[in-house]
C-alpha cells in the first residue's frame, strides 16, 4: 500500500537482478490480481476498500486446501480461511474470486506406509464456497521441484524422514479429476486445470473440465469493461497448458518471503531462505 500511494513499484528480476520501475496509477493499470491462501492482513488493513476507492479493479485467486498441519504448517485454521472467503465474497462479489484447491498431493509418511492425499476437506470446502456464490475451482497436481526435495531433506533427515511425495500414474490422476468434477456437479462450481495439459488430454471425452487462465484478460474485460491485455503470455508454462494473458508480476520472494512454509510450495517460503543462508545442499 505504501508503494501504491507512491505510484510505482521497483521490480527486481530474480534471475539477472535488473530493476525496472512499474507505474501503478489506476490510469495505467486495468486490474490487480491477488494470489494468497491467507487474506487476513489484507482484510484487516481494509486494503481492498482503499484500492477500490483509488479506482483499481480487483480480482482474487484464493487457495483453500484441506486442513493439514503437516503440509501447510503455518496457515490459519480452515474455518478462519473460509471466513476470509466469505468476507471477500461479500465485499467484492463472488464472480471476482477463483477458489484454488492446489496442489493435489499424494504422499507417504514412512517407506512402507499407505499413500495419503490432501483431498479430505474438498467436499466441505466446495459446499461452503458454493453457498457464497463462487463459480470456479482451479486445481493441479503436485510438482516435485528440486527445491522441494532439498527442503524435505533439511526438515526430515534421512534417518528420521517423516514425509515424501509420490507421483501417481495418469490413470489415478484422471480418476481424481473426474471424482472432483462429479462432486462439483452438485454445486454451482465448475472445475478448471492449471498447467495440466497432459492430464486434460487424458480426460473422458464428455468431461466439462477446462484448462484455466489464472490471469484472464478476457474475464477481466467482462467483469470491469475497459481494455485490459488479452494476449497470451507465452513466457509462462504454455507447453504445460498455461493459458494466462500477459501481466506484470510485482511480487518478490526475496523482499516478502512467505511465512506459511508449506512443504509442497513451488515458490520461496521462509524455510528456503534459511536453507540458502546456511548453504545446505
Amino acid at each position: 500500500m505504501d508503494q501504491i500511494n507512491l505510484g510505482f513499484f521497483n521490480v527486481k528480476n530474480p534471475f539477472n537482478k535488473t530493476v525496472k520501475t512499474v507505474d501503478v496509477s489506476s490510469d495505467s493499470i486495468h486490474s490487480i490480481v491477488f494470489w494468497s491462501k491467507n487474506y487476513d492482513a489484507f482484510i484487516k488493513a481494509k486494503a481492498g476498500e482503499k484500492l477500490t476507492r483509488l479506482g483499481f479493479n480487483l480480482y482474487f485467486n484464493f487457495t483453500i486446501n484441506s486442513e493439514s498441519s503437516l503440509l501447510e504448517p503455518n496457515l490459519p485454521p480452515l474455518k478462519k480461511r473460509l471466513e476470509q472467503l466469505s468476507e471477500l465474497a461479500s465485499e467484492f462479489e463472488p464472480a471476482k474470486i477463483s477458489w484454488r484447491f492446489d496442489p493435489v498431493c499424494f504422499y507417504k509418511t514412512f517407506d512402507n506406509g499407505p499413500v495419503k492425499n490432501n483431498l479430505s476437506d474438498f467436499s466441505m470446502i466446495a459446499e461452503e464456497a458454493s453457498k457464497l456464490g463462487i463459480k470456479k475451482c482451479i486445481t493441479s497436481f503436485f510438482d516435485n521441484y528440486t527445491k522441494i526435495r532439498r527442503r524435505l531433506k533439511f526438515l526430515y533427515p534421512k534417518n528420521n524422514q517423516r514425509i515424501f511425495f509420490t507421483d501417481p500414474p495418469m490413470k489415478k490422476k484422471t480418476a481424481v479429476i473426474h471424482r472432483m468434477e462429479k462432486h462439483l456437479a452438485t454445486t454451482s462450481i465448475k472445475l478448471y486445470l492449471c498447467c495440466e495439459k497432459e492430464v486434460f488430454s487424458n480426460l473422458d471425452a464428455d468431461t466439462m473440465v477446462r484448462q484455466n487462465s489464472c490471469i484472464d484478460g478476457n474475464l477481466l474485460k467482462t467483469l470491469f469493461k475497459g481494455h485490459p491485455e488479452v494476449k497470451r503470455d507465452y513466457g509462462q508454462r504454455s507447453k504445460q497448458g498455461c493459458k494466462c494473458t500477459r501481466s506484470i508480476d510485482i511480487g518478490s520472494y526475496e523482499e516478502q518471503p512467505c511465512l506459511h512454509n508449506c512443504l509442497f510450495c513451488y515458490a520461496n517460503p521462509q524455510i528456503d531462505t534459511f536453507i540458502k543462508k546456511t548453504k545446505i545442499q
